[in-house]
């Protein structure tokens, strides 16, 4: 029931276009896993090789401390419609931020949000669909846009305040990289 495959084509490219939620799972040496869902429109396919999303200001910074510490990363999308689809990207984890001479190029792909931090890109190194036959079909109501009015409220100075205290270091101790000055400003505030 499983295909693997090199390279994102087409219709699969249409696929994660399509999804309104994706999963994002990463793990170093003798960490959690970690497992995020992410929304808020916040994924791009950058080719058939790479996808990038925008990560905000949240709870915790895992997957960026994974990434600097093991580097692997998995991306999941998964059909909550009429036609079962399951389709995780496995590959390598970059982390770049707003001083990263990449971020100019990779930002312009994205609708800026309050509360942005780093952007974090997935070289994909393999490609596996799957059956999702046992995934229940449901229907999306609305997206939420709680996050943004609370990084909206925070402000600059509030979100680096949050991201100095709340997401230097893992939940296992692992430094996540984020700049001492990750202000990030945002476009919004």
């Amino acid at each position: 029931m499983s295909q693997f495959y090199e390279i994102l084509n087409p219709k699969l490219i249409d696929f994660i276009r399509e999804q309104p939620i994706y999963f994002v799972a990463s793990a170093a040496a003798g960490s959690r896993i970690n497992c995020s869902p992410k929304g808020m429109n916040t994924l791009r396919v950058l080719n058939e090789k790479t996808v990038a999303y925008l990560d905000l200001t949240g709870s915790g910074s895992e997957t960026s401390a994974h990434i600097i510490n093991d580097g692997r990363l998995t991306i999941m999308f998964c059909s909550f419609t009429e036609k079962p689809l399951i389709l995780r990207l496995y590959g390598r984890g970059e982390v770049v931020h707003e001083n990263d001479p990449q971020w100019a190029d990779l930002i312009s792909h994205f609708t800026q949000l309050p509360g942005q931090r780093q952007i974090i890109v997935l070289h994909v190194e393999s490609v596996q669909t799957s059956c999702g036959f046992a995934v229940p079909r449901m229907q999306l109501i609305e997206t939420r846009e709680m996050l943004v009015e609370w990084a909206e409220k925070k402000g600059d100075d509030g979100l680096a305040d949050y991201r100095a205290q709340k997401n230097r270091v893992s939940i296992d101790g692992l430094q996540t990289g984020l700049p001492v000055d990750a202000s990030s400003k945002s476009p919004h505030t």
